[in-house]
């Protein structure tokens, strides 16, 4: 399918644009609903879509007039509001296919959720909201192609880490201009610290309003600031996205019902205080994102890891590494010859969801399973010492037994092609995988990619150098610069190009490919390109 003409199409009258003038004929064709004698336009955060299924997807929005409301509920009325949606196969809206109307409830902080169904697979489709007189703006997403289906290639970009006060999201509209067909994102979607709290060299560039979040008022206002970015809703509206969260969605560094902080006094200072916040969060989190119904909250719990398929072209296992996480151990940070990290009952994943990680490993026909994960998964030992070892307690080496069961799980199940992304480091890596990092000959069984912050930490050194890459033979490439990672998977290889940005501190940076690598069929590991 060539979709680069009805790509520019989009570029040019939807993202970013706000309110699209309808095209003629088109008011007629969106549900006349009532605006609630809405006189300003509530559609200031965007749309979204996500979750693409061969045949269906999810289209998002969420009405607002005042995003920065301090109530959380965006200047809206005290009432449902009906909201209009609309899909077709043309950036025009003239081919529509599917319309509706679904009510925007206050409980709900008035967010829209439609989950398609009944559209074809493999094909894009076009999508926009309406209430009363204010039409949203026009969104591409796609359907995934048949499960029996190998597409030539997919397109899909990946992104973490945007912390709104470290810079602008200049990336996110660069993404947005490489038209990738599906964007994943890997968590740290927003962050939760007051102004003043998480303060980079030289200033922060922008401001976060409101306290820390740890109320839904907090949470569902916070969602609004960063959904109100015109570079964040360029990315949402070119391409459905399958999201993740890490830690600072709720707390960071949290584990499964362990806040960052548990002295006497601190903001969350008991388990029951905490559970309280995280429900918060993840009512927010989903009233914001273009998630299935599956995933709709229940208390305190939230089920987002799920498997995306792309036809037998790829796996997408969308993990989840915080909710059922045992604590990290030794205070978290990065500790040395901390002997519990290896214990085998040790886990990152939780017993139920490992279990369905490696079922998907032996149930797999795709020719690519990749895991769309938070933490660094590879060994990174900040010690050359051989009988020292010093790693972070928060990422993998923490939970050395359990990333062993992981990969040992996708060798035994003879997965073809095994590939971790991950986010959460703020710098780019590219590594090679192995079951036993401490035997020099073991095989390499899977590649991991990094990908760096869309912000986060600020501009960067823009290094390509990392000293423990001496002595960690396996990690094959690092930089400190902001950006993103676009791939590309066809039957024959995944191609891996890092974005990267000069700078995030001022708007408007060109963005260029600081390197390239390969993962070729059948032939674990990377082979750098050009």
């Amino acid at each position: 399918m060539d979709t680069n003409i009805s790509r520019r199409s989009l570029l040019s009258v939807g993202l970013g644009a706000g309110l699209v003038a309808a095209l003629p004929g088109a008011a007629v064709a969106v549900s006349t609903a009532d605006d609630a004698g809405l006189r300003t336009d509530p559609f200031m955060l965007g749309i979204a879509s996500g979750e693409p299924w061969p045949d269906g997807f999810v289209i998002w929005t969420r009405l607002a007039v005042d995003p920065l409301a301090e109530d959380g509920l965006g200047g809206m009325p005290q009432r449902t509001v009906p909201v209009a949606w609309e899909v077709a196969e043309d950036a025009g809206m003239r081919s529509v296919v599917a319309r509706g109307v679904e009510q925007a409830r206050i409980e709900d902080a008035h967010s829209v959720h439609v989950e398609l169904k009944g559209l074809k697979p493999g094909r894009e489709y076009f999508y926009r909201f309406r209430s009363g007189r204010h039409i949203s703006a026009i969104g591409r997403t796609l359907t995934s192609p048949a499960p029996h289906e190998t597409p030539a290639a997919l397109a899909m970009a990946f992104a973490s880490c945007s912390q709104y006060e470290h810079g602008y999201f200049t990336a996110y509209t660069r993404l947005a201009e490489d038209h990738p067909d599906l964007v994943l994102h890997l968590g740290d979607y927003l962050y939760e610290y007051k102004k003043g709290n998480y303060v980079i060299g030289g200033g922060n560039p922008r401001d976060h309003e409101g306290p820390e979040t740890s109320s839904l008022a907090g949470y569902r206002q916070r969602h609004a600031q960063y959904k109100s970015d015109a570079d964040l809703q360029a990315a949402h509206a070119v391409a459905p996205w399958l999201v993740v969260w890490d830690d600072h969605e709720v707390d960071n560094n949290w584990a499964d019902e362990v806040p960052e902080n548990t002295d006497a006094g601190q903001l969350n200072d008991t388990t029951e205080r905490f559970r309280q916040r995280r429900a918060a969060a993840f009512k927010a989190y989903y009233e914001n994102m273009p998630l299935r119904v599956s995933s709709v909250p229940a208390g305190f719990d939230m089920k987002i890891y799920r498997t995306i398929q792309w036809g037998q072209l790829a796996n997408f296992h969308m993990m989840d590494t915080r909710q059922y996480r045992d604590d990290q151990l030794a205070g978290d940070g990065w500790k040395k010859n901390v002997a519990e990290r290896l214990a085998e009952d040790r886990t990152i994943t939780g017993a139920e969801q490992e279990k369905w990680l490696l079922d998907g490993f032996r149930n797999s026909t795709q020719r690519w399973d990749i895991l769309g994960q938070q933490v660094f998964f590879a060994e990174r030992d900040r010690n050359q010492a051989p009988e020292i070892d010093d790693v972070s307690m928060d990422g993998w080496d923490g939970y050395a037994a359990s990333r062993r069961r992981i990969t040992q799980g996708w060798v035994d199940a003879n997965v073809r092609n095994a590939v971790v992304l991950t986010g959460d480091v703020h710098r780019n890596w590219a590594n090679d995988l192995k079951v036993d990092y401490k035997d020099p000959v073991a095989p390499v069984v899977g590649s991991e990619l990094v990908c760096t912050s869309i912000t986060s930490t600020g501009d960067g050194t823009g290094s390509t150098s990392d000293p423990v890459m001496a002595w960690n033979p396996h990690l094959k490439f690092y930089n400190d610069n902001r950006g993103y990672v676009n791939t590309r998977i066809t039957r024959e290889a995944m191609t891996a190009d890092f974005r990267v940005l000069d700078y995030v501190t001022t708007p408007g940076a060109a963005v260029s490919t600081k390197a390239s690598f390969e993962i070729r069929d059948g032939v674990p590991g990377l082979v750098a390109r050009g």
